[in-house]
């Protein structure tokens, strides 16, 4: 009860009318001073100088772009790539989707042998929409044979869950539901979904992602040429909106180095049952990176992975999911690291570092050992005083023989580059044969060791780094065939800044790739004799992707390491010129890989672009 005398209480309500009047007055002060403040901005931007300040804050961006992307013309092919990749953007979306004549095309196909599919998806608390959309997908897929597997482990709360699919599973009997007694996290709910699964293949599905009506369609497609193991491109959507992507990532065919590296494969993994005979689904342990772990594994037993190239993944960003933020799972990140490690020493490779990239934190930097100290013959063509210095004075590989054309001047003279080095190399002694253009100087004392820990295992050809210029901007970054001016090959990621990370984190791990290019390579002596050295008939390009390319047919990688890198005060030779014997060059590759081209570069995708270098969506 109030004891106050009603003189008080009346003393009080004056007190708080003149309080209110007070701060009516300065809201209207507040109104005043914020109409003066627009019209003296009006005036500012009617102005002559701020007319002219537009042209000097547009210069500085560009300037601040140029900085970021290497030099005008990049600039000038991001914006154009961007602008491009918005319409793409809306073709990949729902006006991919199938329309009523291929839908009856591809649901009326008949096949020798039904093959089932079974999509497992783990549920727990999953939002009505995300739910529905996500169940619809499966339903309207036009390929029939497939097989919903739904378990359950939501709360008391999100009992709306199990009364949807309940629904679904009663208006279709491929759909099968179970409400687990408790919620065991990622790799338990969705090993409970695999005990369901009755199928001859396991795909493995998100309970908020959304699946291409032709999905399933172009994944039976790939199982009747043999594959095990399939997985697709993928696109992020947001606003619950799949026409409103985020990133599309357009993957390469299978890639081990860029896998272990990164999980690259992710969605959508649709693989045969009986790889499971062998092996487990999902390791409770590595929650958070349960898919990385088990796909190192299945592809490590699968006969034929294969990449069906197109978008037929829709992953869902939203608060809280990896696609997202991966910080709102970071201990996805350690699971993901100890899934890489086990991986390795399962293959016999041990010690390897292991730590987040600049690009993104599951993007990882593998640091491997090298084995013994064998020799390294060190083969310097245009040998200068600065790489010299490098490799004899910092270098931290100390088993090396340099090499010199200069000290081979008289018998190398009349030759070709090419010539030079095939001479030079059989005069090498050492187990492994490094070619280095005397012009570039090696940035970091560790380039030999880094090289050579991957040139030592067993299924690498050749290995190279990253080669920039003084600078400060990328000449070379791993080479692409069938792209570029002359659709041969193309030294991708050229001209951008040495800082960029690359497409999709490309320029922060060790990977996979078609060639690399001669001024800095590494391989065994026995693969380059194996692989016929460098192919002399070529006169000034083309002999070391030649001899990539051999090494490929021999069932060999070519492996591309950004930690190894060299600067070079020269620029280097770009592919593609007018020059009479560069065309001659040119024909001779294109008639000795013409099998190669016509097939593209596995390391690449069908759907970025064949002009540039900058792996824009074409």
């Amino acid at each position: 009860m109030d004891n106050r005398s009603l003189e008080e209480l009346k003393k009080e309500l004056e007190e708080t009318k003149r309080k209110n009047m007070e701060l009516s007055g300065r809201i209207t002060e507040l109104e005043d001073e914020k109409e003066e403040i627009k019209d003296n901005l009006d005036r500012i931007k009617s102005s002559k100088a701020y007319k002219l300040s537009k042209p000097l804050r547009y210069v500085r961006s560009q300037v601040k772009r140029v900085t970021q992307y290497g030099s005008v013309s990049a600039v000038s092919d991001k914006v154009k790539s961007k602008n491009r990749l918005k319409k793409r953007y809306k073709e990949l979306g729902t006006l991919s989707f199938p329309d009523k004549e291929r839908r009856l095309l591809e649901e009326s196909k008949e096949y020798d042998k039904k093959i089932v599919i079974s999509i497992l998806v783990p549920l727990y608390n999953t939002p009505e929409d995300f739910l529905k959309e996500m169940i619809d997908s499966v339903v309207t897929q036009t390929y029939r044979y497939w097989e919903l597997c739904l378990a359950d482990g939501s709360d008391n709360e999100h009992s709306y869950v199990g009364d949807i699919c309940t629904k679904y599973a009663t208006d279709d009997t491929r759909i099968v539901y179970k409400k687990l007694e408790k919620n065991e996290g990622i790799s338990g709910n969705t090993n409970a979904c695999f005990k369901m699964a009755t199928g001859d293949y396991i795909g493995l599905f998100d309970h908020d992602d959304i699946l291409h009506p032709s999905a399933l369609f172009k994944y039976r497609e790939a199982i009747d040429e043999g594959a095990d193991y399939i997985y697709c491109d993928e696109a992020t959507f947001t606003d619950g909106d799949i026409n409103k992507m985020i990133t599309v990532h357009f993957k390469p065919d299978f890639a081990i180095d860029n896998l272990r590296a990164n999980n690259y494969i992710c969605h959508f993994s649709v693989f045969k049952k009986e790889l499971l005979n062998e092996t487990e689904l999902f390791r409770t342990e590595y929650d958070g990176s349960q898919d990385h772990d088990m796909i190192l594994r299945l592809t490590h037993l699968a006969q034929k992975v294969v990449h069906v190239s197109g978008i037929y993944y829709y992953w869902r960003a939203h608060a809280g999911s990896v696609a997202q933020n991966i910080n709102a799972k970071t201990y996805a990140i350690d699971a993901a690291k100890r899934a890489v490690s086990d991986h390795l020493k399962t293959n016999g490779i041990y010690n390897t570092s292991i730590t987040s990239s600049r690009a993104f934190e599951t993007i990882f930097r593998l640091k491997y050992v090298v084995t013994g100290e064998p020799l390294v013959s060190v083969i310097i063509t245009d040998d200068t005083k600065d790489c010299l210095d490098a490799l004899e004075n910092f270098n931290t590989y100390s088993n090396i023989e340099i090499i010199k054309e200069s000290d081979f001047a008289d018998e190398l003279a009349g030759k070709n580059i090419f010539a030079k080095k095939n001479a030079l190399a059989d005069k090498a002694g050492g187990e492994f044969l490094f070619f280095l253009d005397g012009r570039l100087k090696a940035s970091s004392p560790d380039i030999v060791r880094e090289l050579l820990s991957l040139a030592q295992r067993e299924d690498v050809g050749a290995v190279g780094g990253k080669i920039i210029n003084s600078q400060g901007k990328i000449e070379h970054a791993s080479v692409v065939i069938g792209i570029g001016r002359d659709k041969a090959a193309g030294l991708v990621h050229h001209g951008f800044d040495k800082k960029y990370i690359g497409y999709m984190g490309r320029l922060c791990y060790i990977q996979d790739c078609s060639a690399i290019v001669g001024d800095m390579l590494m391989l065994k002596k026995k693969d380059f004799e194996k692989a016929g050295g460098f192919d002399e008939r070529f006169d000034k390009a083309f002999s070391d992707i030649s001899l990539c390319l051999n090494l490929r047919r021999l069932g060999l990688l070519n492996v591309f390491d950004p930690y190894a890198e060299g600067i070079s005060d020269v620029s280097q030779i770009i592919l593609g010129s007018d020059d009479e014997s560069y065309q001659k060059d040119l024909n001779t590759f294109r008639e000795k890989y013409a099998d190669e081209l016509k097939d593209g570069d596995p390391y690449y995708n069908a759907n970025l672009t064949k002009e540039s270098l900058d792996y824009s969506v074409c």
